[in-house]
């Protein structure tokens, strides 16, 4: 019984040590992937990923197979990490950081 048990433990945590080391690849793998893209590049793939979302967009689903959608499901995520990585991020402002800021402004002005 113990047996069993630590067989079982020992598969999941071989298991959930796989998908997290997966998870951290697949997403150094589309920085490293964008990060040697010309602007050009970027430009152009964006137009690309763009027009391949409205052609699916458009496209009727009702008659494709099952793997045929998760085909597709997984095109638009893999499209969908490399839209954002090829994406600068932003600015984030905390609401505290904001009121120091205008404090400041307050005080000088």
């Amino acid at each position: 019984m113990k047996r069993n048990i630590a067989i079982l433990a020992f598969t999941l945590l071989a298991l959930f040590a796989s998908v997290n080391t997966y998870a951290k690849n697949d997403k150094d793998y589309w920085k490293d992937k964008v990060a040697t893209m010309t602007e050009a590049q970027k430009e152009a793939r964006i137009t690309e990923m763009k027009a391949r979302v409205e052609a699916i967009k458009d496209m009727d689903k009702s008659e494709l197979s099952r793997e045929d959608r998760k085909a597709l499901r997984l095109e638009l995520r893999d499209m969908n990490k490399e839209a954002k990585a090829m994406g600068s991020g932003g600015i984030y402002i905390s609401l505290a950081g904001l009121l120091i800021i205008i404090l400041v402004l307050i005080l000088v002005l």
